[in-house]
């Protein structure tokens, strides 16, 4: 049964090699930039909002910190790699292997997601340690939402990686749309805060909702319901997987 998953296992050991072997740049610029985060706005703004919604400032907005970190870094880690790999022509040989396609694509897709759960696992070991009275409330629904959350945004970075011609393309989506949508996305406010027409615009941002199942998941409150809104990106997820399945059938921006 092993042998029928080694070509995922493949992919997946050297997309994990890949990053492990820049782990600095990989691993210890996310939890640093992170880490900074919660040092400077526990610090700053920490001191002057004494709570938010019954808890303190910097401990109500981790959740939203941890979930930027991990979207962020599966995102770069796939859609950077796919280009790469295009770029030396090395999928070339992959694709002409007798490596199902499906297969090919998910060793992507899950190598970045692998990076996240690392990192993610080494920013809560340290919010521990940096914030007072922190405690996951619920650690079935985090571990839940963040495997929903990562293979989208996997999914994603693997889609993105696909239709990149060069890497300008992919700061693109990067800088001008991923970020924005983040920030904006009640990572470091509560959406009760804002006035009209804010208050009613974050609600077409998807990102408001995945911050708020993590939000959940730790402090054991949230704005939305966050089974369905798990239940919801796993709709997505779907759509993104049976998308790139076809498109990596296709060989679509793939084969020169």
């Amino acid at each position: 049964m092993f042998d029928q998953f080694l070509p995922i296992y493949t992919i997946l050991r050297r997309e994990v090699s890949r990053f492990w072997s820049i782990k600095r740049q990989t691993i210890l610029g996310p939890l640093l930039e992170t880490s900074l985060f919660i040092t400077v706005f526990g610090a700053s703004l920490g001191s002057r909002i004494n709570q938010l919604e019954g808890v303190s400032y910097i401990l109500f907005i981790f959740p939203g910190l941890l979930m930027m970190s991990f979207a962020m870094n599966v995102f770069s880690n796939n859609s950077s790699s796919i280009l790469q790999q295009k770029f030396q022509k090395a999928i070339d040989d992959q694709l002409t292997s007798p490596i199902p396609n499906v297969q090919l694509f998910l060793g992507y897709a899950l190598g970045g997601f692998v990076r996240s759960c690392i990192i993610a696992v080494i920013i809560i070991s340290t919010a521990s340690v940096l914030i007072p009275d922190f405690s996951i409330a619920h650690p079935l629904m985090l571990i839940a939402s963040l495997t929903t959350i990562g293979l989208f945004f996997a999914f994603l970075g693997v889609l993105i990686g696909l239709n990149a011609e060069k890497f300008d393309d992919i700061s693109f989506y990067q800088t001008f749309i991923l970020s924005p949508m983040i920030f904006l996305g009640g990572v470091f406010y509560s959406a009760t805060l804002l006035p009209e027409p804010f208050k009613t615009l974050i609600l077409f941002n998807p990102i408001y909702y995945m911050v708020n199942t993590v939000r959940y998941a730790i402090l054991g409150n949230s704005q939305v319901n966050p089974w369905l809104c798990i239940g919801v990106v796993t709709l997505f997820v779907a759509g993104l997987y049976l998308l790139n399945s076809r498109l990596f059938n296709r060989g679509y921006k793939l084969r020169t």
